[in-house]
């Protein structure tokens, strides 16, 4: 409930005022003693406070209220628009005696929109001085951390670490790596009776056990052999059995399957997830020095695994392919047989289910030719029979291919060739699976009624222009290229995808490139041929204006 507070002893005012807030469910009061409306506002600050500017000692008043009241919206009751000069810059608003209803509820509802902005402002404000102040610490203290691999300042410096950014009220660190027998370092506010402490002792190891149950302890630690090392910061105080009362936060540390230590750490107020957050990252951090051969050790490991499953992932496709394509091949032929009407007449109806079932065959047989493809070069299996090529017959031969695809979809399939082409050293088959790749893909992505253009042309490596995204993964030897581009007027890739185009088993993320399906495989298994060919591959693209493909490659004597 929006608390308010009226200070005026005109009693019109007070009864409008009064009538008006009770109305609208406001904790309203009236106040005209000086000593008693300090005493108000220092126990609970209101909301809003309203003045008549009547009021005996409104100045020293309104001073009194600023400095108790930080963000309390101020509004001075005036009889007419005539305002003290001195009063402006106390007041959020003003009210006069003939003001509606509306208006002052209107006039209220605006200075409290304002005044819950101001103190989200100041929480945020608050929240990032302490967030800055906390990252402060961690670097701090993770730069001590980089400084030294003494076992014993390592610990110290944690334990100060956690005392800037938490304000702890006491810490119990069992260390096992500081001295030749297990040590509890106790840093406290106040000291700690003999009672307290073998308690502290008797809480450790049963932290100590819990971490092990089940397993072979790295120590045997008892009451007996525990020292304690204890810092108290201020003496002249003592800690009692209510300190196992206070929020607490436990974390091990330990590096692998080394262990180094724990640390239990108490608070008389309430942790927060920030400090957790912090406790947690200042435990683990102290390791990290000690953590680095095994991280680096780990690394290698990980790298050795990963490349083994690398090679399984391939032979598993290549098996799973070739396993695939033995009963395809019998579908194939079995469907073949079945249209050619060998096996009798065959109604409209059983035609169209088989022209459908032929269709979905050629679909997965690509599939499975890609899979194929795709581990063959990842082995590097991929046989290449180079020989001098035009890539003019290539165009050629493409566009005879597909024309008559293009056609069916409405599209209009043309070819723009640069006359006394010179040969380039290249695989004539496998330029044109590349070529069919971008064309194919050229025509499911572009609506009816549109054109695609492949062109060729010879440039030099100078001139060549590489679109900036693909720049630095692009690097081409000086020379002269064959450079074709495959233009369409399809649906385009975003600028944030155009990198992602080359990825395996990547697609353009929108309803008509779901429709049309696909592996995502054609255009990597262009790019890894296009560099077989000491090429390269790349694309110029707007999204819902068209696509160009380019591929360079190098002519026959750049290969020498």
């Amino acid at each position: 409930m929006i608390k308010t507070l009226l200070v005026s002893d005109n009693k019109s005012q007070t009864e409008k005022f009064q009538s008006i807030f009770n109305k609208n469910s406001y904790d309203f009061s009236i106040m005209t003693d000086e000593a008693l409306i300090y005493d108000y506002i220092s126990a609970e600050t209101p909301d809003i406070i309203i003045i008549d500017e009547e009021y005996k000692n409104i100045k020293t008043l309104n001073k009194k209220i600023k400095s108790i009241c930080e963000n309390t919206i101020i509004i001075f009751l005036i009889s007419d628009n005539k305002v003290d000069k001195d009063l402006i810059k106390y007041a959020n608003a003003f009210f006069t005696n003939d003001m509606s209803e509306d208006l002052i509820l209107s006039t209220l509802n605006i200075n409290l929109r304002m005044k819950s902005s101001l103190d989200m402002l100041s929480n945020s404000n608050k929240d990032l001085a302490d967030s800055l102040y906390r990252l402060n610490a961690l670097y701090s203290t993770s730069s001590q951390f980089a400084g030294t691999l003494d076992k014993s300042k390592l610990i110290q410096y944690m334990i100060e670490g956690m005392d800037k950014a938490l304000s702890f009220s006491l810490t119990c660190t069992l260390s096992l790596c500081t001295e030749d027998k297990p040590v509890l370092l106790i840093n406290s506010l106040y000291e700690l009776s003999e009672e307290l402490i073998t308690a502290l002792k008797l809480r450790v190891i049963l932290n100590y056990n819990s971490l092990f149950e089940g397993k072979t302890l790295p120590a045997d630690i008892t009451l007996d052999n525990l020292k304690v090392i204890k810092q108290i910061k201020y003496p002249a105080s003592r800690f009692t059995f209510t300190l196992f009362q206070y929020d607490n936060m436990f974390a091990p540390i330990s590096l692998g399957d080394n262990f180094f230590g724990c640390i239990e750490i108490f608070k008389e107020t309430a942790f927060t997830a920030e400090d957790s957050t912090c406790f947690q990252t200042i435990a683990q951090q102290v390791s990290l020095p000690l953590k680095s051969a095994t991280l680096y050790q780990e690394l290698i490991e990980t790298n050795h695994k990963l490349e083994k499953l690398e090679r399984l992932k391939s032979e598993f496709i290549s098996i799973v392919s070739h396993e695939l394509r033995t009963p395809l091949t019998s579908i194939k032929n079995s469907l073949d047989i079945l249209m050619s009407g060998r096996c009798g007449e065959i109604t409209q109806a059983a035609d169209k289910f088989l022209s459908m079932a032929m269709r979905n065959v050629q679909r997965l047989s690509g599939i499975i030719n890609d899979l194929l493809d795709l581990s063959k070069i990842e082995a590097g299996k991929m046989d290449f029979n180079f020989a001098p090529t035009n890539i003019n017959t290539v165009i050629g031969y493409v566009k005879s291919a597909l024309s008559e695809v293009a056609k069916t979809k409405g599209l209009n399939l043309i070819t723009s060739e640069a006359e006394n082409l010179p040969d380039i050293t290249a695989d004539a088959q496998r330029l044109e699976q590349v070529l069919t790749n971008l064309v194919s893909n050229a025509i499911k992505f572009t609506p009816e009624n549109k054109t695609i253009k492949i062109s060729s042309s010879l440039v030099n490596s100078k001139d060549i222009k590489i679109n900036e995204y693909f720049k630095d993964s692009i690097k081409l030897k000086e020379g002269d290229y064959i450079e074709v581009c495959v233009e369409d007027e399809g649906i385009g890739i975003a600028e944030k995808d155009l990198l992602h185009a080359f990825d395996k088993f990547a697609q353009i993320e929108n309803s008509l490139s779901r429709k049309a399906g696909g592996t995502g495989l054609g255009l990597p298994i262009a790019k890894q041929l296009l560099e077989a060919h000491r090429g390269a591959i790349w694309c110029d693209s707007e999204l819902h204006r068209g696509s160009k493909f380019y591929f360079v490659i190098p002519v026959s004597t750049n290969l020498n």
